[in-house]
């Protein structure tokens, strides 16, 4: 059999074969494939079948199987956040992966096993009829003949394969098939006769250290507040399911018990964690009473220049807030609202601009920001340099819209929903340094860094832009970018970070499938944490903190 070439089924399913493979090359079939029969009628054994070769590298774009979820045993957050890993998204509910399988109309094809035997059929088949709403969306489900779910799978009007109807089997190969492999039967999908010990759901350290998929559906099930222990572990569940070693996941675990958690819990945990390549300085989740709870980060950025370092952050609703860097405890608020914030920078004159979702560029005034005296004050009645800077990037991009915003101390810049990435200098705010055309696609999320090159010689701006290609560029104002993307994933990078910290020139990545890479690039060291929420948005301290903010959650961490 050459390389690429199909096996034909077993016992004599190729017209069961056939018909699949027609369905999915098929534009004009139902976008939602309903496979029956009775048990032991082989519905597993052709699933497998095409699975093993649909997922194949190679394999032609019309029969392609992009995720595939056994749901034997399954509840609805152990499926969906295995399947949003497969494809590459980070979604704590049905409605977050919905959302990113809309945003993508890339061709998307689905197999989901074993629907009867899952732990709740009819809400995994409202959300199966949810994603087949989606056009470019093809779903192959199966289930048993004679379960409650086959009616609620057939209101969404399928193409169905009945396997118990002699259409679907050639009779000779099917002969042939059985006396070559007698007595065999179609095997029971793992999953649905569990023989593994019950886990302790009380012990933080177990839970780190048993099946994920297991610990979950036990959670799911659970009406017990287990100290706090199970609602942490819902909160960040897409990233405890991945492989992973337990100290990892007992890093997670820590970031996402709140304060309204048992705090016994925190000492086997932060033991625990002590293998893990982070060390948990702080974190605030949603609810969070002591310190309270500042509401979802939709921007963020650490204060410069003439203020004391803090936080500034944007939340859902636009308030811009500061909060102590030690603990995130708030400390004040800034006049005026930044609605739907995409971006926010503090430039050193104490000129706070956010990015909104419009593409506009909005200034405010930190209220704490020291102001000119004397003569100063006196002569000084026109724009700062802050306020030159984005006044001169908004008249530059007129023609697209605006969809990043990042500075330092020494420069800002602006990138486009065509790729390109504009800077302007500080010391010379009137005048734009010429644009750069670095992605393919929007440009999601920009950084800004200074770098020292001599002690005589001014520090490089380095400005780092990461798109919906996948790719991490860095570009020097004024000189040609390079040629080789500083980083690339297949899935669009959501925020960036970059700062000369106190371990050198440092780079944090945030990917959309929930992926925070941290990059020192000095010593070509990298670290990764997956907090199990999509994230907004990075930040880094002078001492290479890392701040991770999303809806759910923001967290401190430093390097082991």
């Amino acid at each position: 059999m050459t390389a690429g070439a199909w096996a034909r089924p077993a016992a004599g399913r190729e017209p069961a074969g056939a018909a699949l493979l027609g369905w999915l090359a098929d534009p004009t079939a139902p976008r939602l494939c309903l496979v029956t029969g009775s048990e032991n009628s082989g519905k597993s054994q052709l699933l497998a079948w095409l699975v093993t070769h649909s997922t194949r590298p190679g394999t032609a774009p019309e029969r392609r199987v992009h995720g595939f979820v056994p749901l034997a045993g399954q509840g609805v957050r152990t499926a969906l956040w295995t399947l949003a890993d497969q494809l590459g998204v980070a979604a704590r509910a049905p409605g977050e992966l919905l959302a990113e399988l809309s945003a993508d109309p890339r061709r998307t094809v689905l197999v989901l096993p074993d629907l009867h035997t899952a732990t709740e059929p009819g809400a995994l088949a409202d959300i199966v009829g949810a994603l087949a709403d989606l056009e470019h969306v093809r779903i192959l489900v199966e289930a048993r003949t004679g379960h409650e779910v086959i009616a609620a799978l057939r209101a969404l009007s399928p193409a169905e394969m009945d396997l118990d109807a002699s259409q679907w089997t050639d009779p000779a190969r099917a002969e042939a098939w059985q006396a070559a492999h007698p007595t065999r039967h179609e095997s029971t999908t793992p999953g649905t006769e569990s023989t593994t010990a019950p886990v302790d759901l009380d012990d933080p350290v177990e839970v780190c250290a048993a099946d994920p998929g297991q610990v979950t559906t036990a959670y799911e099930a659970d009406t017990e507040s287990r100290d706090g222990l199970r609602r942490a572990w819902l909160r960040a569940g897409q990233s405890l399911m991945r492989d992973q070693e337990p100290a990892d996941r007992a890093l997670v675990l820590l970031a996402a018990l709140g304060d309204r958690a048992d705090p016994r819990l925190s000492p086997p945990l932060e033991r625990l964690a002590a293998g893990a390549p982070w060390r948990l300085v702080w974190s605030r989740v949603r609810g969070d009473v002591t310190p309270p709870w500042s509401g979802p980060v939709m921007a963020l950025t650490v204060t410069s220049g003439s203020l004391p370092e803090q936080l500034l952050v944007a939340d859902h609703q636009g308030t811009l807030r500061s909060l102590s860097y030690s603990d995130a405890t708030p400390v004040g608020r800034l006049p005026g609202l930044a609605p739907d914030a995409l971006g926010l920078v503090c430039l050193p004159d104490a000129t706070v601009v956010v990015l909104d979702g419009d593409g506009r560029l909005h200034i405010h005034r930190a209220p704490t920001a020291p102001g000119p005296s004397g003569l100063a004050a006196l002569l000084d009645d026109g724009p700062g340099a802050g306020e030159q800077a984005i006044e001169t990037l908004s008249t530059a991009v007129t023609h697209t819209r605006i969809t990043a915003l990042g500075a330092s101390e020494h420069a800002v810049a602006v990138a486009d929903h065509t790729g390109r990435v504009y800077g302007v200098f500080l010391s010379d705010p009137g005048r734009l340094v010429a644009a750069e055309h670095l992605h393919e696609g929007p440009v999601t999320a920009l950084a800004v860094a200074d770098v020292p090159v001599a002690a005589s010689q001014p520090d490089v701006s380095l400005v780092y832009s990461g798109g919906a290609d996948g790719r991490v560029r860095v570009w020097g104002p004024g000189k040609k970018p390079m040629d080789v993307p500083v980083a690339e994933r297949a899935t669009p990078v959501r925020a960036l970070a970059a700062r000369m910290t106190a371990s050198g020139l440092t780079l944090s990545i945030a990917w959309s499938d929930g992926l925070v890479e941290h990059r020192r690039l000095d010593a070509a060291e990298r670290r990764t944490f997956h907090p199990g929420h999509p994230v907004n948005v990075l930040a880094l301290t002078r001492t290479e903190e890392l701040l991770i903010g999303t809806d759910e959650l923001l967290t401190c961490l430093r390097p082991a």
